[in-house]
This record gives structure tokens, sequence and C-alpha cells, in this order.
């Protein structure tokens, strides 16, 4: 900051005299890049560019690439203590050292360096955002958490705080937060941190709320506040100081607190002193980093030549360095569990050995995995290995965009595909592949779960999922040599050196062998299940209460939900999307145990098909954006982002009274509680659904119930042949227009006014036939 732009700040916030000391702040640290400090893998060009988007240097300088996002500082004040934060403003690296967050009050010193940080404060303090939960908040349980801590994979980026494990270079420190956050705020961090951090450094590890109410409690103590203390509002001038001191010493170019002030520009990269500013060992009144000389080489090496980009393999290398995906995974011959953390990593099932406790390798992951599967992975949370007690962290977005492509890019196998079967051949290629996976044949049950049933055996990864997830090329290499593929497997060899141990199913063919097993793994849910499989029974029963089953479901999607009341009326929803997709009387579901996880499952009797898109939007979009369609061609979802790429996020649900299940989701900052229960003496079957609203401003939700032959009668519903719908207020104002779906004629959308705080809106499903 110039020291002109200083003087007129002091005048604005009452300090008319001011002596200037030529002292410079605190030192600062070294920041910390997790992945880079246990990485010796990238050339020195490579880190240095690493550490210049780590550093967001692209926010002040054109030229550099896109910085990733910075930290959303709106409603700071909600999450962390004011004091902290003016502490940190003054000298971020002293109070939470390896930060990356650099110095930017320069060379201002004493008194006025004081009156910034005070300043800072005030303004941060003061902006907006959506306060936490008012959801009441359990007291935690620190030993729980600190069970979770250490085995969720927190070790990865930060240090065992259990008094054995050491520390490691690169550890995040977490000596801060007992002073830094309150607990309310620590608990809403915790379980979507990307929310508040979307470059997804931090990622999400996927916590229930009571799970991080444990690890909050662990982290911050016995003495740690639940919320802010509530105190005088600081004076309006040193709030508008504040807000122009944020945009004059650039902290507008990285952090968005919607300032009318705009940030300054800075050089740009290519016209770069690489010996002063930020890259010299006193920047001045340029932001301070406390850059080591070896990371300011580094990026000196990066900004001083002629720039390409880095091949496929090396930009991979980049990527898992900076995500810090080396810590667990390990990619050909760097990354990987460090020796002194490998005791953090464990299983359920111990007996599968390595396989069961340490996440997998990623040496040619792009070849290994399908596209789309992978993508399910990163951006879904799609998992195989249940008995894995470390979690796979979702990054979110920004973090991931691009990588699914860059892993094809890098990893490659000789092309290959199994031959297609034809009627004649079809039969008994896949009796042979459904001989060879039960305990007459191979015996792949006895360490693998098949179709969402357990083996009898251990419980390695479902087979089922094999034709989803990989590729024809890997999997064949894998069946002929585990070991090959993936050294330490205690997976056996069935044809070594290329020659059938089993020579009675399809002659002892090592090829078509293969070949059968590929294709019967391709039947999904209509395999017949392989000798050897406990049978289950198909049909649940709702006794005297409510009755919910997950699972895959043709009328709710892959993530879909089934509730069952007594007395026979039911429901599904799609989780997937928030849409309530099916009603039906009778009967509730017979489930047919061959899905991953429980077993997919059905209605007993014909359901009334509803739209199973997302129902809520801020806007009533026209056409109506439409969920990707799944199929056995196409069984994992083609785009993954649908959902969330219109503001929903499903965030689980819990059983109350009678069993009746309370969903929650999120409709952009709008929280969502969805509950629908029997209306009871009715001419017609009918279920009362209320959608409970809490939202941080007023604002409007466009809620699309109802696709079809629409009509609406006298009473003020509308109806199709099947269901008649109706608002139990008069307050929603009704849209009925023609339908971009070729499957319905018209759609439904009730426009819903949703204010501030806390409000609701029932609806009524009446079943007409």
């Amino acid at each position: 900051m110039h020291p002109r732009s200083r003087m007129n700040l002091a005048r604005a916030t009452g300090i008319g005299s001011l002596a200037f000391l030529l002292v410079s702040s605190p030192a600062a640290a070294e920041p910390v890049v997790a992945g880079l400090h246990r990485n010796d893998q990238l050339s020195e060009r490579d880190k240095g560019h690493l550490l210049i988007s780590e550093l967001r240097c692209a926010a002040c300088h054109e030229g550099l690439g896109q910085a990733p996002s910075a930290p959303d500082l709106r409603g700071i004040g909600e999450r962390v203590d004011a004091a902290f934060l003016e502490k940190f403003i003054l000298a971020p690296a002293t109070h939470d050292p390896g930060t990356n967050m650099p110095d930017v009050l320069g060379d201002a010193a004493g008194e006025e360096r004081q009156q910034l940080a005070e300043s800072l404060s005030a303004y941060l303090l003061s902006v907006p955002r959506q306060a936490p939960s008012e959801e009441k908040l359990a007291a935690g349980d620190p030993e729980r958490g600190k069970e979770l801590y250490h085995q969720a994979g927190c070790i990865a980026c930060h240090s065992p705080l259990d008094g054995e494990g050491e520390a490691l270079p690169g550890d995040v420190g977490l000596a801060h937060v007992p002073t830094k956050y309150f607990r309310h705020g620590l608990v809403e961090f915790l379980q979507d941190p990307v929310k508040f951090r979307p470059a997804g450094r931090m990622p999400n590890m996927g916590l229930s709320r009571s799970e991080a109410s444990d690890l909050a409690a662990f982290l911050l103590g016995p003495d740690a506040k639940d919320s802010p203390v509530e105190k005088p509002e600081s004076p309006h001038t040193l709030v508008e100081a504040g807000e122009k001191a944020f945009a004059e010493l650039k902290c507008a170019s990285c952090h968005d607190t919607d300032s009318s002030y705009k940030p300054l520009l800075s050089p740009a990269g290519n016209d770069l002193d690489l010996s002063k500013g930020c890259l010299s060992a006193s920047p001045g009144s340029a932001p301070n980093y406390g850059l080591s000389e070896a990371q300011r080489e580094s990026i000196r090496v990066a900004l001083g030549k002629e720039d390409k980009p880095p091949a496929p393999a090396d930009a991979v290398k980049m990527r898992l360095t900076q995500l810090n995906c080396i810590s667990c995974h390990q990619r050909d011959d760097f990354g990987g569990v460090p020796q002194s953390r490998d005791g953090y990593f464990h299983s359920t099932e111990e007996a599968l050995g390595n396989e069961s406790r340490i996440p997998p390798p990623l040496t040619l992951a792009g070849a290994k995995l399908k596209p789309a599967w992978m993508n399910k992975v990163l951006y879904e949370g799609e998992q195989v290995r249940p008995y894995m007690t470390t979690r796979m962290p979702q990054y979110g977005t920004e973090a991931l965009d691009g990588l699914t492509e860059l892993f094809g890019k890098a990893d490659e196998m000789e092309p290959f595909e199994f031959a297609e079967l034809d009627r004649e051949s079809a039969p008994m290629m896949r009796n042979g592949g459904h001989l060879l996976v039960g305990n007459q044949g191979l015996n792949c049950i006895a360490c693998h779960n098949f179709n969402g049933k357990e083996s009898p055996g251990m419980k390695g990864l479902d087979l089922m999922t094999s034709y989803q997830r990989l590729q024809p090329a890997w999997f064949d290499a894998f069946m002929r040599n585990p070991g090959k593929l993936r050294p330490g497997i205690i997976m056996p060899s069935f044809w070594p050196d290329g020659k059938a141990v089993q020579t009675e199913i399809l002659e002892g063919d090592t090829d078509e062998q293969i070949r059968a097993l590929w294709h019967f793994f391709s039947l999904g849910r209509s395999a017949r299940d392989p000798a050897g499989l406990k049978a289950e029974d198909s049909r649940l029963v709702v006794t005297d209460k409510a009755r919910t089953y997950r699972g895959r479901s043709s009328v709710a999607g892959y993530r879909g939900i089934a509730v069952g009341f007594p007395g026979g009326l039911n429901y599904a929803l799609n989780a997937q999307t928030g849409a309530l997709s099916a009603l039906w009387t009778g009967e509730f579901v017979k489930v047919g145990w061959q899905g991953q996880g429980p077993g997919n499952f059905n209605p007993i009797g014909r359901a009334i098909q509803l739209a199973q898109d997302v129902p809520l939007l801020p806007e009533p979009k026209d056409p109506w954006p439409l969920h990707p369609v799944r199929s056995k061609e196409v069984p994992v979802n083609p785009d993954p982002l649908y959902p969330r790429q219109h503001g929903y996020a499903f965030k689980g649900y819990s059983i109350g009274k009678g069993g009746v299940p309370t969903f929650r989701y999120q409709i952009g900052d709008v929280r969502v509680e969805d509950s629908s229960v029997p209306l009871v003496g009715g001419f017609l079957p009918a279920l009362r659904r209320t959608l409970t609203f809490e939202s941080p401003e007023a604002t409007e939700l466009y809620f699309r119930i109802l696709t079809g032959g629409i009509e609406k009668d006298d009473s003020g519903a509308f109806r199709t042949k099947e269901v008649a719908v109706a608002s139990d207020s008069e307050t929603p104002e009704s849209i009925l227009r023609p339908a971009a779906d070729e499957s319905a004629d018209k759609e439904l959308i009730f426009k819903l006014a949703i204010p501030a705080g806390k409000s609701s809106h029932s609806f009524t499903y009446s079943i007409l036939r």
C-alpha cells in the first residue's frame, strides 16, 4: 500500500498524526503446500508453477493462468473469533504457521499496522452471509472425534494428535484452531468445507452432523465457545476504511466480499522484475508470503523461461501433488502412505490384506477406470470399498475440473475390446461366467460380494461393479496377472503363464474364460446368483410403523428411497434430485438383492410414475432441465454434475415418530426439510407432503410438482388420469405450460414465496385409481 494511501486511511479512522516506523512485520514462516513438501518428483519449473497457482499469483498478475478461488469471507464472523481474525491479519504466519495467506500490510509498522488490522477486521465482520443452522448442536464426543480424526483420513494432511505419531514435512498445522473457531462455526465448516473454500484444498470428508460435532469437540477442547459473543457494532468510519483498505491492499483480488471498491491492477506476469516485490527476501510494501529461497528460485525458474504446457503425465503429477492425493495413493514410483502413517489406515476386512485398508494405487488409473466411473468417484463420492475406514475426499468441481480427461491422456494401454456375443454363443458364455464365479468354478465369491449379497467368506469389493468400473484392456491384463498391476494383492492368478487352472469350464480356454467373466459381469442386476450364495427373502412388509428402504429402483433412480406406511400407501423419493417420483397403494416393495449395496427395489403392483427431475429451482427455466437417463448401456450417470449445477445437494434424512422419515436437502442457500404422511379418512388415498424452508433472505423458488396430461378441475386441484395435486394454501401462484419432456404434455409449476427464516408449504397428492 502506498504511504499516501495509508495516511488517508489514518485520517479516515481518526488517527491524525501517526508516526510511521520503518519496521517490517514479523518474518513469515514458509508457506506449506502439503503435497509439494512430500513430492520430489516434480521438476523445478513444475514446482514453481504449482507455487504460482497455490499462492494465487494470477489473482493480481495477468498471464499466469487461473488462480484457485480464495476462501469465502462472507459471514466469517459467524465462524471465526474476532480477536483471532485481527491477530491473523496482523501476522498470518505467526498465528497460522505455514498459511498461504501473505502478510498484506507491507512495511506498515507499529500503531499504523495495528489500525489497518483493526479496520480490515471490522469490515470483514460486517460482511453478511447465511448464519449457521439453528438446528440444535449436539455436544459432541471428543473420544469419538479423536478416533474419527485418526481413521477417516485427516492424518493424510495433518499431523497425528494422539501423542504417538510423528509430524511430517508438509503437515498442515492445526494449533490455531481452538483460538480461531466457534464450535457451531467449525461444525458447519467441517460438514461442507468446499462451501467456504471452493478451491477444495480442504475437501469434504462426508461427515454427518454428529461426526462433525464429535470432531469439533476433539479439535476445540472443552472450553470452546458455541457461537460469537454479542458485541457493539464497529463505527461506520472504521468499517468504511476497512473496505477501502481491502481494495487498496488487493485483498479483493483474491477474496469476493461484494465490495463496491475494485482491486488495483499489478504488473502482468511477463513484466515482473524477478528480484523484487513478492520474490524479494524483503518484499517491502508488496505482499509477504515468507517464501524460502528455494521457493523463490522455483518460481523464478517457472517465470524465467519460455513456457509450454506440461506433458499429460507431468500434468497429472502436478494435480496429484496440488490436491495431496499422493499422501494416500501411490502412482508409479512416487507418493503412497508414509511408513510412519501406515498404522492409521484400517479395515473391517483385515484378512484381505493391504488391499482392504490402503487406498488403491493410481498407476494407469486413466487406462483402468472408465471415464464415467471416474467422474462418479470424483464428483459423486461413489465407493466400492465400504470396508476401508479411510474416506475418499470430495474436492469440489473447481479442483477436479479436467482431471478425468487428463488421466485419459496420460495413461494408455494397447487398445483391446472383448468380442461381442452373438445369439448362438451368448448362453454358453454367460453360463460359463456364472460357473466360474461360483464355488464349483474359481470360487470368486469366497472373497468377493456379489450383486449386493455378502460373500460367505471375506467381503471383498462387489464383483458386479467390474463391468461398470473397468476398461476392457485393464480387466483382461489384470485377470491374467493380478500381481503385475497390483503388487502385493492377495488375489491369486487363475491363469498363470496364460494357462487356465480350471480346465473343465469352456474347455479350459483362457481367452474364452476371461471373456465369459466380462460378459457375465455386464449383466449387472439381471445376473444369476452363483452357487454358494445365500438366498434372501425378496418381499419387504410394513407392520405397525412406516418403513424406509434405500436402493436402486426403476421408479426412483440410482439413489432411490422407498417409504411405506401402515394401511398400504407408499411413495418413492429420488434422493439424487429430491423428486417425489412414484406413488402406489397395496404391498410395499420387492427387493432384487442384485444391485450394489442393499439391493434394488421395485414397487409390488403398478406405481404411478412421476417426474424424476430436480423439482425446485430459483427460476422457472424454460425448458425445465431434465435429469440424464441411465440404462444398461449407460449404467453410470453421464452428467454427474446435473443436480449440483442446479443448486441441489442431498443432506441425508432422519427417522421421527412412527418411523416417518424427514429428508434434508439444499437448493442454493435455502435449506429444505421434506416430510410426507398419509391423510386418514378421505375418500381417496392421499399423501400430504410438507416442505419446510430455512432461507437467509426472502427469495422465490419454483416447484415443478407434476407432468403429463394435466387439467385443472373445479376444486382448484390439478389432475392427470392417475393423480391429483393441490396446494394446501392459496398462496402459491401456479404455472401450467407445455413440457419439454417428450413423455409429458404439460408441466405444473408452483411459484413459492420464501421469506427470510423458516416457512413451509404443504401439498396433497391424491391417487385417482
